[in-house]
């Protein structure tokens, strides 16, 4: 078989419909495992759960389980519990997150920990890792629990070393690209790596689906952290500038500060490692990357991890589903255009 070459950029405006099309019936049994398993006696953990879960968020991770099974023709039901423990993990960490980050924006709404408190956003957290790993032992598959825990693990691991990372102007670009693909890129590779271990395909299958995920989640996180300096909050749903105002060291800061005069980088030492920025400091960011083309190249970036999941999957035949993953990537990437 001659595997086809896709080149990222090459199809009109890309859309996650085609994935969401392919995925429809299984994500209505997934929202049903997840609408199940969030219950509790305890009314404030669903009220608080639900806000996050259905909060017009694109289920992209669970989706990727259930599109990496129709790629390899997976016919079985185990992805479907499996596809929710990986939404209540993301709904976990995003719940920790906002606390972390004190966000008010998520989605476009008010975050939980602005509503109900950190404590309880904490706590509901923890509440929806240990559902996620009730789903994972339920499945029976040590393999499939490997996996998954091990990516939870290697979240916190990823958060914690962004965290250490904060107004570290030092920061070098391998170093923040180990903490993206920890704290992003990881469930992506779980998430669709998992569908070829149920479906007991090949190592190399399994390896191919993990190289999708991480790739698209490196891309995913660049988009990100690119267009929180382009962009705007009723667009991406959070406030605009959260990065920079939280001395996050993201790509666009490192590349800027490194391209930058002694002039820009007395800039980036107020503003990132002394705290200083207010709105007119982040206008003037904005203007020093894109001076030193510091975006522009981020999303460089995101193009290039976004091809190598392309070719990653490869190896796969033709077929919707394989066109609607590459069309996910497109889409990934087209974000900050």
């Amino acid at each position: 078989m001659t595997a086809t070459v896709h080149r990222l950029g090459s199809r009109p405006p890309a859309s996650l419909d085609p994935m969401i099309a392919i995925t429809a019936d299984d994500m209505n049994c997934v929202n049903a495992v997840i609408l199940d398993r969030m219950q509790s006696d305890i009314p404030l953990i669903p009220k608080l759960a639900g806000h996050l879960i259905a909060g017009g968020g694109k289920r992209m991770r669970p989706m990727l389980t259930l599109a990496s099974a129709a790629l390899i023709g997976y016919t079985g039901t185990r992805h479907h519990r499996l596809a929710a423990a990986v939404e209540f993990i993301h709904t976990a960490t995003l719940l920790h997150d906002d606390v972390v980050d004190g966000s008010d924006l998520r989605r476009g709404k008010r975050t939980a920990n602005i509503i109900w408190g950190n404590p309880a956003s904490v706590l509901v957290g923890d509440f929806l890792f240990s559902r996620s790993f009730e789903l994972m032992v339920e499945d029976g598959s040590l393999k499939v629990l490997k996996i998954l825990s091990n990516a939870s693990a290697v979240i916190a691991e990823g958060e914690v070393n962004q965290l250490t990372a904060i107004r570290r102007l030092d920061l070098s670009e391998e170093r923040y690209l180990d903490i993206i693909g920890a704290k992003t890129a990881a469930l992506f590779a779980a998430a669709c790596r998992i569908a070829a271990v149920v479906a007991e395909r090949s190592e190399a299958e399994e390896q191919a689906l993990d190289a999708y995920g991480r790739n698209l989640g490196i891309a995913f996180q660049l988009v990100d952290d690119a267009i929180d300096y382009v962009s705007d909050s009723d667009t991406m749903g959070k406030d605009a500038g959260d990065d920079f105002r939280e001395g996050k060291m993201t790509l666009p800061v490192i590349l800027a500060y490194a391209r930058g005069d002694e002039a820009a980088r007395a800039f980036w030492m107020d503003a990132i490692r002394d705290g200083k920025s207010d709105d007119a400091a982040l206008a003037e960011a904005i203007r020093r990357m894109r001076e030193t083309h510091a975006i522009e190249d981020t999303l460089a970036r995101a193009r290039h991890y976004g091809q190598l999941a392309i070719d990653a999957i490869g190896i796969f035949g033709a077929g919707a589903a394989k066109d609607a993953m590459v069309e996910a990537v497109e889409f990934a990437v087209a974000r900050a255009y």
